[in-house]
């Protein structure tokens, strides 16, 4: 069933109202018809099921039938910040992480990036994120758009990503503990049942993280956490990080 994701200001009552490029798919890619159904996502997280009523090429109405949470979140929000990358390996790492259940994609600089685009450009590159984001969404039957955070500092990163219950900060070097060990219930008396409300993810860049760095990131109050046996490129290890969360929490 086609997905769509409208604002709150969309609702009302029992009713919703879809415009722009989702209201022009509808009616001439589609070539949906009045009483056809669709799923409507509102930015809570929640899913309606929606009965066509109008359909013009600038506005779709639809009545809302059913209206339930999205069983395709996360039970608590994982913010993944992750160091710019180079080249357009942040398109691939926003498009995985959207599938295996990120809240949100914070990018950031750290010492080691190449890539350090600002102004304009960035600006150009968080709408294109933002729309790859939005395709995920739709492509992998998300509850909710993940959004794009405006780039940080290190130091605005590590104060922001300190906040989250619990603390990822993903590092190759000495005095980790698996991530394993971290997040698993009967190696994490820490984090009592039901404490858990938000997880944040830090990955390097090509490079990893800089000693320095790494000890920053402790001192903030976030855990060096090591991803396995294996050095994996930056573009691979916040989707294997997101999918050793997904089955310690969802599976």
């Amino acid at each position: 069933m086609p997905r769509f994701f409208v604002p709150s200001e969309g609702f009302d009552e029992k009713t919703v109202s879809i415009t722009g490029d989702d209201a022009w798919h509808i009616a001439r890619s589609l070539r949906m018809a009045v009483g056809e159904s669709i799923t409507v996502c509102d930015p809570q997280g929640y899913e309606h099921g929606c009965t066509l009523q109008r359909i013009t090429d600038d506005l779709v109405v639809a009545c809302v039938e059913t209206s339930e949470r999205s069983a395709s979140e996360m039970p608590f929000d994982v913010v993944l910040y992750q160091a710019l990358p180079k080249g357009d390996k942040m398109d691939l790492i926003v498009q995985k992480a959207v599938e295996e259940g990120a809240s949100r994609i914070v990018p950031f600089v750290s010492e080691r990036c190449v890539s350090r685009p600002d102004g304009a450009a960035l600006q150009k590159k968080c709408a294109r994120w933002q729309r790859i984001a939005l395709e995920a969404a739709k492509q992998c039957g998300r509850g909710r758009v993940p959004t794009i955070g405006a780039p940080l500092s290190y130091a605005q990163m590590l104060a922001e990503a300190a906040k989250a219950s619990v603390g990822c900060f993903c590092y190759e070097g000495d005095g980790t503990v698996s991530l394993r060990t971290l997040l698993g219930e009967k190696h994490a008396p820490h984090i009592p049942s039901g404490d858990l409300t938000s997880l944040s993810l830090v990955i390097g860049s090509e490079g990893g993280f800089s000693e320095r760095e790494a000890a920053a990131a402790s001192d903030a109050g976030l855990t060096l956490c090591g991803l396995g046996r294996r050095i994996l490129r930056c573009e691979s290890a916040s989707g294997f990080a997101l999918a050793c969360i997904s089955y310690e929490f969802e599976l």
